[in-house]
């Protein structure tokens, strides 16, 4: 039989999970969950772009749909802020469905929001069920990636992560949170109110050490804007000469005082160049190059689906990458 999925949050990667999900062997959407008016009541199918209705009509009432539908597993994709997302985890976890989430925050929370995660890894035991926090960063490329390349090393003594990106390929919403279309002071009062960034270097960094056994002292995130100097346009957006069309951002971990993990990240209208880099100073010294660079959108919402059944037989508890068996394409139950 296919696992059973309930989508919550039908935004760009909500919708993006729900495509995969209908069109791959082995999963069945059975529930959809999302609070704007435009989409309630309306077939998942017709909400998500696909040219077939899913007979699963959007809804607002979670304890309802799970009820009517008993779905193995819950994809919740609806914000990247942990607080936010905490209730909704809750009110899941009470009705005893696993949680695979693209939620940033959650990928590796322990570093910065310890009674949190105490929270949500006890609502999760009791529940009897996992959560993870996934996506292609944090995730994949700037953490689990890098941890992996780590498992032939005899020693390591730094990493070094770069993700380079032209954001013109990218959702609307990711063009936004880089600060597109924004003058140099309006970027800085948002990256002042946390609203403009990626979100997720520091979990990255947090699980790396974790991985490494290493103890931070500190960890710092800083964000840049690139400006524009002679105007440039997506398909989504333009932006004129003199205004932001994305960020800089560099997050460093330290331990002992001495910088051990550098992760460094371009993301913006334009760049010459996309690819994804790894570093290992060790034994051997290790380096690799993703040339093009990992398709964010398609691969967080990749990542999501393939990592359900691994959530579905994961011990109880808050995991993450980390913790987890390494997640692969997943095309059906072997039987």
């Amino acid at each position: 039989m296919p696992i059973r999925v309930l989508h919550i949050g039908l935004g760009p990667i909500g919708a993006a999970v729900a495509c995969q999900v209908a069109t791959r062997s082995g999963f069945k959407a059975v529930g959809a969950i999302d609070i704007g008016a435009a989409k309630l009541g309306r077939d998942l199918g017709e909400v998500v772009g696909l040219e077939r209705t899913l007979r699963v009509r959007v809804s607002d009432d979670l304890r309802a749909v799970v009820k009517a539908t008993r779905p193995d597993v819950a994809v919740l994709c609806t914000s990247s802020s942990l607080k936010t997302v905490w209730p909704q985890i809750e009110a899941v976890l009470k009705l005893k469905l696993p949680i695979v989430s693209t939620t940033e925050e959650l990928a590796y929370p322990w570093w910065n929001q310890k009674a949190l995660s105490r929270k949500i890894d006890a609502a999760a035991r009791k529940a009897g069920v996992a959560v993870v926090g996934t996506g292609v960063n944090p995730g994949f490329t700037m953490d689990a990636l890098p941890i992996t390349l780590t498992g032939v090393c005899q020693d390591v003594t730094s990493i070094t992560v770069n993700r380079v990106q032209d954001a013109r390929s990218r959702r609307l919403p990711f063009q936004k949170k880089i600060g597109c279309g924004l003058t140099t002071k309006q970027f800085q009062s948002r990256v002042d109110a946390g609203t403009v960034r990626h979100v997720g270097l520091t979990e990255s960094i947090a699980m790396i050490a974790g991985a490494m056994g290493w103890k931070l002292d500190k960890v710092t995130d800083e964000v840049k804007p690139v400006v524009s100097d002679e105007g440039i346009s997506s398909p989504l957006l333009s932006v004129a000469p003199g205004l932001v069309c994305g960020l800089v951002q560099d997050g460093k971990g330290y331990v002992r005082g001495k910088r051990v993990i550098t992760l460094h990240m371009e993301a913006y209208l334009g760049a010459p160049e996309s690819y994804d880099s790894v570093h290992i100073e060790g034994t051997p010294t290790l380096a690799m190059t993703i040339a093009g660079g990992v398709h964010g959108d398609v691969a967080t919402a990749s990542i999501a689906v393939n990592s359900i059944p691994k959530v579905i037989d994961a011990a109880p508890g808050l995991h993450t990458m980390r913790t987890l068996p390494i997640p692969s394409w997943f095309g059906g139950r072997v039987r």
